[in-house]
């Protein structure tokens, strides 16, 4: 295998307590459910987890929440885990919603090295609260930031031993951004393929924004 290709143990090394944690999937499909059993076992806490959403209370980043893990999720809805409303109404966990689309460009400037995003979205609304409003062509937009991570936590369907990967139908959402906008990429991948396997054209994510891949589903162990 390649040196690309580590145990979970191994890849999630580099995530420690406090760091900001980007990880895939839409309501847990697409989502790197053995990596996500790895940060339960290691133990790391008081983790800012960036994501679509929270999932469930068993499944996803929910798992994560309902463990007490998280100080901080940034998503853009929280209503099919109730364990995360309780938390946040608790004051035990810091919740901030974004409007979906948002959420994916600040994800994507992050990913790109831009300053921010210009939206329409939220003007007038709470989401306005505290942000800059800028006019462009006598219409106000406003001034969403991008967003980083210390390390992205992605799942695909193959991947090379270069890390080359391709994604499954809608599976793919949030991952190809993430994989651009965090220091660390580790991508928990189905299936693993000697270099030469993957059509270029199913390539989605470059190996080069891919630092290590760990096996998941049937290859997973311990």
């Amino acid at each position: 295998m390649g040196k690309k290709v580590k145990t979970w143990q191994e890849a999630l090394a580099v995530v420690q307590d406090g760091m900001t944690i980007m990880i895939g999937g839409f309501l847990a499909v697409g989502t790197p459910e053995c990596l996500i059993d790895g940060l339960l076992e290691c133990g790391v806490r008081d983790l800012v987890v960036i994501g679509n959403d929270t999932g469930f209370v068993d499944k996803g980043i929910g798992r994560l929440v309902a463990a007490g893990r998280c100080r901080e999720v940034i998503v853009s809805h929280v209503g099919t885990n109730p364990e995360t409303g309780r938390q946040m109404h608790s004051g035990e966990l810091k919740v901030t919603l974004v409007p979906q689309g948002t959420l994916a460009e600040q994800v994507r400037a992050g990913g790109a090295g831009l300053g921010g995003i210009l939206t329409p979205t939220g003007i007038g609304t709470v989401v306005a609260e505290g942000k800059q409003v800028i006019e462009v062509g006598g219409k106000e937009y406003l001034l969403e930031l991008p967003l980083r991570a210390d390390v992205a936590l992605i799942k695909a369907h193959q991947a090379d031993e270069k890390g080359n990967l391709v994604y499954r139908r809608s599976a793919r959402n949030f991952n190809p951004l993430m994989a651009k906008a965090a220091d660390v990429v580790i991508a928990e991948v189905d299936e693993i393929v000697p270099v030469g396997s993957l059509d270029p054209d199913a390539v989605v994510t470059p190996g080069l924004l891919v630092d290590m891949i760990v096996p998941g589903g049937a290859q997973h162990g311990s």
